[in-house]
């Protein structure tokens, strides 16, 4: 019964964060409303295919953390390997790498003038993040399982220990259970981080529906409930853990903020409706329910069974991935884990009291990292987090007993010199035979590289939540080429309660190499009066159609400088992005191909014969649209090549020729009218080429449809 119930909670996990994480994978935080991320450039891995750390060196290989200590607590600077032993499973390791980590957050280390660079995308976030000389730091907001007061509580010792305790070149992220990993931004910006834990608010027992995805379980029993929570958190853990596993090599911290977990609930709380405390639980009134009780005690006991496998893959993941959890108790020294009027007996709540923080203690010492609990200056435990980060001996071995039976393997680390004090994880989890023979097997063929940069615009590229933009070329006036940059607003995500201002208007600079301006305003620079289907829009309530501004630019290198506003002005999001404009003068050349969709036969008709329709910049439709994809073909002078285009399926194979027209007036707009009603869902890629004499050119436009 008990496996089927969990098998079942299973299950829902995956609709809930099927639902809460839409294209997962891959940042900023929760969301600090100032923090710099990039719109549309990159593509997150996908989902079913998880993140391995990229330092890995083997699966036996082995990297351990070893904090060292002399009797005044200062970490000794001149030990060299061989002053160190390493067994596994009583066995004597040989350290194979060996090397002393010290760091200051950049307080000592940069230069006069020189300041960390700022976190402004993907290749900022992961280059920046594997640099020996920075700490990175990750918090867990876990609101599912910290009260409301106790939220409120922790808020300052959170926001004490981020402005005193981290330096300039310390990068740290938040997280929120609920939250798309594709959202966790490490950065720099201090003080958004601040923002976000400013706002936290805990929700512990509060089972009141706050998105969609709740509202699918407000019916469900209050137990059921408290078990998707509990996967939920720990999933969201275990996915946050890999992602900062993937950006550096040495040690991390993740702090997690959470009273700790349970798999069951006392008689009293089991209410049938998890939103309507009370109604239809006899137990309410009863303070001796469950006491002595041997089906309650034999319940107790195989859920915590449970928990603790659930327990035991977030610190494997954790080790695996060399970040140590700092659990942090906001109760401080609590005396129970239930309010006076939830009912539950004294001998009850200090047992589920000490349940809990038996959780903390587990997840921290499983992982390296230390339980701050049961203490109410909070300030002082978690000043340790920076100072086991800042000093500590990184050694790896490969395992000689190469072990592949999926057990835990116990790793203890001595050290020769006499008085000092030694700090290692205990162990870790060994792959089992079946994930060996997956880590070990060799790599399926790829894509073709311009087929897997199509796909890539297809999904809501890497925390992009704001907007989606679109950006084009053709051929301008005077041997210049004309781009067009277009941007629609995107959906707020399910769970996301830091999004308060809609888009208005893009804030559009454009310079080229020598820092002189192409394009500076703001796109569009009013909201008009209506919106169409061909014309752009900013109505500050509900943006529905594209917008656009066109400007002539050198070839060569552009930098578009991307700030997103709200209808009072507020910057809500920005990128700086970098760019490089073809020439489509000298050669038989393509433009870039721009798609429009028509969802009637009436806006077919309208976009068909309007040569300055507004494209869009989604890549996701339905079957009941009609795409319209025109792209500017240009030969030597004024001769017009021939174009072709045909249908590939997502591997890249050819599917169908398709028909290619002139674009209405334009003489140099080739275009390709495919209605989508006769496509399976799945993601398709339409390939457009010419031939000139220096060969072929392609353009490649990925899409998907939707069923």
């Amino acid at each position: 019964m008990v496996r089927s119930l969990r098998t079942v909670v299973a299950a829902l996990v995956l609709v809930w964060l099927a639902g809460a994480l839409p294209g997962v994978r891959g940042d900023a935080q929760q969301q600090p409303p100032t923090a710099a991320r990039p719109l549309p450039d990159q593509q997150p891995p996908p989902a079913d295919q998880p993140q391995r750390p990229l330092f890995r060196t083997g699966i036996n290989f082995v990297r351990v953390d070893v904090i060292v200590s002399d009797r005044q607590g200062n970490t000794p600077a001149d030990l060299v390997a061989a002053d160190f032993d390493v067994t596994e499973d009583g066995k004597p390791q040989t350290i194979e790498t060996f090397k002393l980590i010290k760091l200051d957050g950049g307080s000592g280390a940069a230069t006069v003038g020189e300041s960390p660079k700022p976190i402004r995308s993907d290749y900022d976030e992961e280059s920046e993040a594997a640099r020996d000389d920075v700490r990175l730091f990750a918090v867990f907001l876990d609101d599912y399982h910290v009260r409301l007061g106790s939220s409120l509580t922790v808020r300052e010792p959170l926001t004490q220990f981020i402005r005193t305790q981290l330096g300039a070149s310390d990068m740290i992220g938040v997280m929120y259970p609920l939250e798309p990993l594709a959202q966790v931004r490490m950065t720099r910006n201090h003080e958004a981080i601040v923002g976000v834990i400013e706002k936290f608010l805990g929700r512990k027992y509060d089972y009141t529906p706050r998105n969609d995805i709740e509202w699918r379980y407000a019916n469900y029993p209050a137990a059921f409930v408290e078990q998707i929570r509990n996967q939920v958190s720990l999933s969201a853990i275990k996915g946050l853990v890999t992602h900062m596993g993937s950006l550096k090599e040495g040690r991390k911290a993740l702090i997690l903020v959470s009273e700790g977990y349970s798999n069951i609930l006392p008689p009293q709380l089991r209410d049938p409706v998890a939103t309507m405390p009370g109604f239809g639980n006899p137990q309410r009134d009863n303070p001796m329910a469950g006491v002595n009780n041997p089906t309650e005690d034999r319940a107790a006991f195989l859920s915590n069974l449970e928990l603790q496998t659930d327990l035991r893959e977030v610190f494997d993941s954790a080790n695996r991935n060399n970040t140590a959890i700092y659990t942090v108790d906001p109760r401080g020294l609590a005396s129970g884990a239930f309010d006076i009027n939830e009912g539950v007996n004294i001998q009850t709540d200090r047992e589920y009291l000490r349940a809990s923080i038996d959780t903390l203690h587990l997840l921290a010492e499983g992982s390296d990292g230390r339980a701050i609990v049961n203490q109410n200056d909070l300030e002082k435990g978690m000043r340790q987090i920076v100072r086991d980060s800042s000093a500590y001996y990184l050694i790896g071995y490969s395992s000689t007993q190469m072990p592949s039976d999926g057990r835990f393997h116990e790793i203890k680390v001595r050290v020769k010199r006499p008085g000092m004090q030694v700090r290692a994880r205990k162990g870790y989890w060994a792959l089992n035979a079946e994930e060996t023979m997956r880590a070990t097997a060799a790599p399926k063929p790829g894509l073709p590289p311009g087929v897997e940069a199509a796909l890539a615009t297809v999904d809501l590229p890497t925390r992009a939540r704001v907007i989606r933009t679109w950006v084009g070329t053709s051929r301008g006036e005077n041997g210049r080429t004309k781009i067009t940059f277009v941007w629609e607003p995107v959906a707020k995500p399910a769970g996301d309660r830091e999004r308060t201002e809609a888009p208005a208007r893009v804030a559009l600079t454009a310079v080229g190499p020598g820092g002189a301006p192409y394009f500076r305003g703001r796109v569009p620079e009013a909201p008009p009066a209506s919106t169409g289907t061909t014309g752009a829009t900013t109505n500050s309530a509900a943006l529905q159609a594209p917008a656009r501004v066109t400007f002539d630019a050198d070839p060569g290198t552009l930098q578009l400088r991307v700030s997103v506003e709200s209808a009072g002005a507020q910057v809500i999001d920005s990128e700086i992005r970098e760019m490089v404009v073809p020439d489509l003068t000298a050669h038989t050349s393509l433009g870039t191909p721009a798609v429009f969709r028509a969802r009637t036969a009436r806006e077919f008709q309208q976009i068909n014969a309007d040569p300055a329709a507004v494209p869009v910049a989604v890549r996701e439709f339905s079957r009941t649209d009609r795409l319209l994809i025109r792209v500017p073909a240009f030969g030597p002078g004024t001769t017009a090549p021939s174009v072709t285009a045909r249908l590939l399926n997502r591997t890249g194979q050819p599917m169908l020729d398709l028909a290619v027209a002139p674009a209405g007036a334009s003489s140099t707009d080739q275009q390709v009218d495919l209605p989508l009603a006769g496509l399976a869902a799945g993601d398709y890629v339409i390939e457009i080429k010419t031939t000139g004499e220096s060969g072929d050119t392609k353009e490649l436009v990925g899409f998907r449809v939707a069923s």
